[in-house]
């Protein structure tokens, strides 16, 4: 069940940023003894993998904070924000962390299913954030997106780690995400339809 919630909340960790889960799974593979990925995933922990991803995530870091670019941004990372949440889900749900010693037989060599279940968790705050953003830019002039874009990253930062150490906490956290992230949704909306109206 564990294993479950670790896969859920890097999946949608992803649905915000994709290159941080992807990075922290890598890193926390490779020089902690927090996590061990499985077999499959290996790759996530060599030097080309984690330079690639890296680079990935500063222009990503850079581009989201952009007003107009992030809205560009939002329509290139449909197709990548949900391949990461399926890789993710499925390297995260078949790894052994320090809340999952042994992976459970309901994800384990077939890899087809949780990598689906991914990329479908990563949409949700994916297809969140593209239809907010755009709104949040026009309400603010464009200066609520470096805030919101920061808060993201630093979600998706968190989210990735307590996924590993404490997987029931960060589901917590995951839902409080999505509850604010609706929250900011409705509120933009009203504020839009109120300005419209006006």
């Amino acid at each position: 069940m564990l294993e479950l919630i670790t896969g859920v909340t890097l999946a949608a960790a992803a649905g915000l940023n994709a290159y941080i889960p992807l990075l922290g799974l890598g890193l926390l593979s490779r020089f902690t003894d927090i996590m061990e990925l499985p077999t499959g995933w290996l790759w996530l922990e060599h030097d080309w993998a984690l330079w690639t991803v890296g680079a990935l995530l500063a222009l990503e870091i850079l581009v989201d904070k952009v007003p107009a670019l992030d809205s560009v941004n939002d329509v290139v990372q449909t197709v990548v924000r949900p391949a990461s949440g399926g890789m993710v889900f499925a390297a995260g749900s078949a790894s052994s962390t320090v809340a999952v010693e042994d992976p459970s037989a309901l994800i384990s060599s077939a890899q087809f299913w949780p990598f689906m279940l991914g990329i479908v968790i990563a949409l949700i705050p994916h297809v969140l954030k593209a239809v907010a953003r755009p709104i949040l830019n026009v309400l603010t002039a464009g200066a609520g997106a470096v805030v919101v874009s920061a808060f993201e990253d630093l979600g998706a930062a968190l989210l990735t780690v307590l996924a590993v150490i404490v997987p029931v906490i960060a589901l917590l956290l995951l839902i409080l995400v999505v509850v604010l992230l609706v929250r900011r949704l409705r509120r933009a909306l009203a504020e839009r339809r109120a300005q419209q109206l006006s």
